[in-house]
């Protein structure tokens, strides 16, 4: 219980940084330039300049049928995470004042970003969201097989800031869609870590002399698995052989292939990105 409850209160903390740094993200940079973001927090802007209809009212309602799509999709948890989260957004748009931090076009498109990257970042660190974009995108993405969630918020965003440039100007939609790139980037980044990880997978007859190395001269975890061979060019085919897996940071991926086909020229190696961990040896452990 003591776990649980410290990360019930580690994610409403997130969720309420969460809901600041994105206000001050629109109210201290976004809003007063004219500039938007992506997703309905975009649309929500949008609507907000050629209509009488405060932000804050427009953020609430449109999130609206996403928060029902999510509570379909995700369960009653993250609906109610979210819709507090995203109350509690229009609620620091409609009574908290943020200065007019700068008058430059360009700072204001890239802080205003990352500010807004931080505040999403935080909020689906704390298991929540602040606009309900991609949990559209998740659905239609299901429905629709060959895109991806990327493909379908890729092209939600072209639509917006194409309405964007119709609407405002298409210095407003360029400088947004910096806008919407920065903030990109920081949520990746607030989601993924500084130190993103890749894993590594080796297929090689001398996977004994390769796991030596890779945890006694890199100090890092390997996971074996059981194998068999499926063509038979260095063997018969179905020769048992261990395969090797483990996860590096993307520093290290050099180094770790150089050893490796220093050990084996004929292995195997297969290299693909992570965007999380949890638990295991993901330390380097120290090497003596």
């Amino acid at each position: 219980m003591k776990v649980t409850k410290e990360k019930l209160v580690i994610d409403w903390l997130l969720i309420i940084l969460g809901m600041f740094s994105a206000c001050l993200g629109l109210k201290g940079f976004l809003l007063s330039s004219h500039f938007i973001d992506g997703g309905v927090t975009g649309i929500s802007i949008l609507l907000a300049n050629i209509t009488d209809v405060p932000l804050a009212i427009l953020i609430f309602v449109l999130n609206i049928p996403f928060l029902i799509l999510g509570y379909k999709r995700m369960g009653l948890n993250f609906a109610i995470k979210s819709l507090i989260g995203i109350t509690g957004l229009s609620l620091c748009l409609a009574f908290i004042n943020f200065p007019d931090i700068t008058p430059d076009k360009l700072l204001t498109a890239v802080f205003g970003g990352f500010f807004i990257g931080v505040g999403i970042g935080f909020a689906m660190r704390g298991g929540a969201v602040l606009d309900g974009t991609e949990i559209a995108a998740l659905l239609l993405s299901k429905k629709a097989q060959l895109l991806k969630v990327s493909d379908v918020v890729l092209i939600f965003n072209v639509l917006i800031f194409g309405a964007a440039a119709f609407l405002l100007s298409i210095e407003s939609a360029l400088y947004s869609i910096l806008t919407y790139i920065a903030a990109t980037k920081t949520m990746d980044l607030i989601l993924n870590g500084i130190e993103q990880y890749t894993g590594i997978t080796v297929i090689s007859l001398k996977s004994e002399v390769i796991r030596k190395v890779i945890t006694m001269q890199l100090g890092r975890g390997v996971t074996i698995y059981n194998g068999k061979s499926g063509y038979g060019k260095d063997g018969q085919v179905n020769d048992p052989r261990d395969i090797i897996f483990t996860v590096v940071t993307r520093l290290e991926v050099p180094a770790l292939k150089e050893r490796v086909l220093k050990v084996d020229p004929a292995a195997f190696i297969i290299q693909h990105s992570i965007d999380d961990t949890t638990g295991g040896l993901m330390k380097r452990r120290a090497l003596h």
